[in-house]
């Protein structure tokens, strides 16, 4: 009886790995470690901006509303957990999504702020900031890509035939990807136009 069913659980074993569901349970994983890395990037920035805030308080007290605005927008980011559940709700999924991007335009039009200050640009501390931003963007960049490839390659795999079959049986379907809000807008080529700006009317 012991040896039919090893034989029995051998059958399917070998059964399992011919219908694709090693593969699936691979690339699984690989977009759950890819999106591991997604976050960490994430919480990096997040981590840094209370520091910003505070090197250009100083500099910009009028500026209250861009700080603010900054400010709220890391609060939001805070408030969302990025559990691995939410690669499986596309909901969610998208309010992350939105929360971050709110983020990234607070953080653009506080660089804006910052360029009428000469004196901060020149502060060691804020230059090494800055650049410890910068970088964390870019980390932020490189592990989208490898995130949305992953994704691309786990989804191919679901919806193929014949492991769309393995996928269904257990439950395995699509999951989000990333995708840009304004992507009609960004279509269009800007336009580049160097003509002075006419002078105000007396």
């Amino acid at each position: 009886m012991r040896k039919f069913l090893t034989v029995l659980a051998a059958l399917a074993a070998l059964s399992l790995s011919n219908c694709g569901y090693n593969t699936i349970q691979s690339e699984d994983q690989e977009v759950k470690s890819t999106w591991s890395e997604v976050v960490n990037q994430y919480q990096r920035r997040a981590d840094l901006v209370p520091n910003l805030v505070n090197s250009v308080k100083g500099f910009a007290q009028q500026e209250k509303d861009v700080l603010l605005g900054v400010t709220n927008a890391r609060a939001k980011v805070g408030s969302i957990q990025a559990t691995p559940e939410v690669l499986n709700d596309p909901a969610a999924f998208q309010k992350f999504q939105q929360a971050q991007g709110e983020l990234s335009s607070a953080l653009s039009r506080l660089l804006v702020v910052t360029e009428n200050y000469p004196q901060l640009k020149s502060d060691e501390l804020f230059k090494n900031l800055m650049a410890q931003l910068e970088g964390t963007e870019n980390r932020i960049t490189v592990a989208r890509n490898r995130y949305i490839k992953a994704v691309q390659a786990y989804n191919v795999t679901v919806r193929s035939v014949p492991t769309n079959f393995t996928a269904m049986m257990f439950g395995y379907k699509e999951k989000p990807n990333f995708t840009v809000e304004n992507e009609k807008e960004i279509s269009t080529a800007p336009k580049v136009d160097f003509t002075p700006a006419p002078a105000p009317a007396k």
